[in-house]
């Protein structure tokens, strides 16, 4: 199925001052849809293959979906009912990892014949993968936000270890894992980060400056340093592991901007999904020059961008939107 692209390639001219300094920078953004041709089926959550095609969930309507941008062909592929894909990962073999939502699962899909094998999640109470994350071994962290865990799927064994947050309510929600293969991972429910240790898989907690903010997705610089998007109060915040100091930036739209989707690229520059403003933006933070340096509305209105992938290869990202499309945007 051959999907209708939305819009034709978008170029905008764009400037953006920093909250923290009078100097004003300029970008050019290349933005792009395609429009999903299965109706209100919530795309989200995509990633790249070796081959270029953009994988992706239909939350809504129980599939994993393929896109071949240079031909804006689609090809599905269904789930069990109840599974409400949630994200997933793609590994150096190009199998597609799934997040099970609703059913308890984590899946993998052979990209080849479409078959799919399930590991499931371990105990008597069902919980709810959530975001999922590989580290150097292509091993899975991930959260399970209102099973209040995080767990460690062994791709090669299947053993899957959960581990309990400190406390109720905690929502574990974004993770990632940084450049000494530690898992850090976003309280929802709070206003706390947590570190994992990887041998013990004890819980640090860390708080944040104000007690509203709500930490929803994190991203990590290659010198290790946390950056978190606050979805409460509007603040992107970075973390210094070593010194423990906390940094702030509050967006000017504060408490609208609803922070949510993000990802990071190879020059360390932060890519934010505004969520509270309508249609959606998406916004450049730079992690070297401390400025945000580019901003640009999303054609289609976005509803909400929840998740972003950074695809080095080509140095574009890629988010899914309630729009029912999946876009790619480029800095140059």
């Amino acid at each position: 199925m051959i999907g209708k692209i939305l819009s034709i390639t978008f170029l905008f001219f764009l400037s953006f001052i920093s909250l923290s300094a009078e100097q004003q920078y300029s970008k050019t953004i290349d933005i792009k849809e395609w429009k999903v041709p299965w109706d209100n089926t919530r795309p989200r959550d995509p990633a790249v293959d070796s081959k270029g095609n953009v994988w992706f969930c239909g939350q809504a309507g129980n599939y994993i979906a393929r896109l071949n941008p240079g031909t804006g062909e689609f090809k599905r592929f269904e789930l069990a009912d109840n599974t409400n894909p949630h994200n997933l990962i793609i590994d150096s073999n190009n199998n597609v990892w799934y997040a099970g939502n609703r059913n308890s699962h984590i899946g993998k899909l052979n990209p080849n014949d479409g078959s799919i094998k399930t590991y499931t999640m371990p105990g008597d109470t069902s919980i709810d993968p959530h975001t999922l994350v590989f580290n150097s071994a292509e091993n899975i962290w991930f959260t399970a936000q209102w099973g209040n865990k995080v767990g460690f799927l062994n791709t090669q064994t299947g053993d899957i270890s959960l581990i309990t947050m400190p406390f109720d309510s905690a929502r574990p929600y974004g993770v990632k894992v940084d450049y000494d293969d530690i898992p850090w991972v976003v309280l929802f429910g709070s206003n706390k980060l947590a570190k994992i240790d990887p041998v013990n898989l004890s819980v640090e907690q860390i708080d944040l400056v104000d007690v509203k903010e709500r930490p929803r997705r994190l991203e990590i610089t290659q010198n290790n340093q946390i950056y978190y998007l606050d979805h409460s109060l509007g603040y992107l915040g970075s973390y210094n592991s070593s010194t423990k100091n906390i940094n702030r930036w509050q967006l000017p739209e504060q408490q609208k901007a609803k922070l949510y989707g993000s990802a990071i690229d190879r020059n360390d520059r932060i890519w934010i999904a505004l969520t509270g403003v309508s249609p959606n933006q998406i916004r450049v933070f730079d992690t070297n020059s401390k400025q945000f340096i580019a901003n640009v509305e999303v054609p289609s209105g976005a509803g909400s961008i929840r998740y972003m992938y950074y695809h080095n290869a080509s140095d574009e990202v890629w988010f899914g939107t309630d729009a029912n499309t999946i876009g790619r945007v480029k800095l140059h």
